[in-house]
């Protein structure tokens, strides 16, 4: 979690700016939510200057449902704005219902999601969109994370996300009927989806669907871009590759024991448990070691689709497509410190190309006017096009 004022001058640094009475209310302000088993009001905690705060092994291990809602209660109490790195739908859509308008009131910009999940897959979407000459309808990204010789893994929080969020996909549903989103329409070509398992014939290799958080976090700022600015929104669709065939049985056993035991309170407790055993090594107590993040990278494809300029997207087939790349290093410990820092920064130095009203938003539709994606650029987390435009 990344709090700051925006009303004061940002840090010419990651360290600088905060004084070491802010360093200790801020220690003191995550002790006290991560004392509390579930979401109590903090009272009128005082929120001092600008915060960018390294607090990454509270931050990581962080499982937001527990125990996010009372920092963006203090936050927008208090008149603090809020940048977290939640991957968690549920959470980040809750805070939406509850938040939104009250932020608003106050001018205060909550905005989820800034680590890896999910800037790269928001802000790709709108870099396709932005790069291509004409009207973008649809999109398709595909994620893969490269490891070097020592293997990769991650730390078991985000695990125990995946855990308690699948198994609470019932409640999510009813969320999200008790918000009752405005619907989209569908602009040109309905998008079609793939399966659970299937041969990627543009990378060689198969894939499945990204159960991360993107998918959820892009429709809210297609929403946002369609309800708010009148813009064309884009379906999208995300994927990761996982290689070969041997590799996709694996992961498919390991799939359907993971769905089998989450839906049961002894599966969930031996699950959150054994997080290595169930997932074969690729998440630990432990977390990555420096060799492990130092040998992992990751890159995410978008496949783009839409009209050239003057074709009604409503008429006909697609004419025209795009493909982009955001390629990055290790995603969940060293490219999310990127993004939600360089986010926090461009919260501060870019106010003015934020959306008018305070209020819960995704990155996609915060800080789609502003220079996030350069910042991002500049510091390793890198956009590009793949290939041009063509008819």
């Amino acid at each position: 979690m990344l709090m700051a004022e925006t009303h004061r001058t940002a840090p010419r640094s990651a360290g600088e700016g905060m004084s070491a009475v802010g360093r200790l209310r801020t220690a003191s302000l995550y002790r006290r939510c991560l004392r509390r088993s579930a979401p109590e009001p903090l009272g009128r905690t005082p929120l001092c200057g600008v915060w960018v705060l390294f607090l990454l092994r509270v931050v990581v291990f962080l499982q937001y449902r527990f125990f996010g809602e009372p920092v963006v209660a203090a936050c927008v109490e208090n008149g603090a704005n809020c940048i977290d790195i939640s991957g968690e739908p549920q959470f980040l859509e809750e805070m939406y219902l509850k938040y939104h308008e009250k932020a608003a009131e106050k001018g205060v910009y909550i905005i989820g999601s800034c680590g890896f999940d999910t800037i790269p897959g928001d802000m790709g979407v709108l870099y396709t969109r932005d790069k291509l000459k004409g009207t973008l309808t649809a999109v398709e990204s595909f994620l893969k994370v490269k490891s070097g010789p020592e293997g990769c893994c991650v730390h078991d929080g985000t695990w125990k996300s995946a855990v308690y969020g699948l198994a609470d996909q019932d409640n999510l549903r009813k969320l999200r009927k008790k918000i009752g989103y405005a619907p989209v329409p569908v602009v040109g070509a309905k998008l079609k989806k793939r399966g659970f398992l299937f041969y990627n014939r543009e990378f060689k290799e198969y894939s499945i669907p990204f159960m991360g958080a993107d998918v959820s976090v892009v429709k809210r700022s297609q929403r946002y871009f369609y309800t708010e600015l009148q813009e064309t929104p884009v379906q999208y669709s995300a994927y990761v590759n996982i290689g070969s065939l041997g590799s996709a049985i694996k992961l498919m056993f390991a799939g359907f024991l993971f769905l089998l035991l989450v839906k049961f309170s002894f599966g969930r407790k031996l699950l959150t448990k054994y997080p290595e055993f169930f997932s074969a090594g690729r998440f630990t107590k432990e977390g990555p070691t420096q060799k492990q993040m130092d040998g992992t990278s990751f890159t995410i494809t978008f496949f783009g689709e839409g009209y050239s300029e003057g074709q009604d997207p409503q008429n006909g087939k697609p004419n025209v497509k795009i493909c982009t790349e955001v390629k990055g290093p290790e995603p969940g410990y060293v490219a999310t410190p990127i993004a939600m820092v360089q986010a926090a920064v461009t919260l501060l130095q870019d106010s003015a190309y934020l959306p008018k009203q305070g209020g819960v938003y995704s990155p996609g539709a915060a800080f789609s006017k502003t220079k996030l994606i350069d910042r991002l650029n500049k510091c390793g987390v890198e956009f590009s096009v793949i290939s041009k435009p063509e008819v």
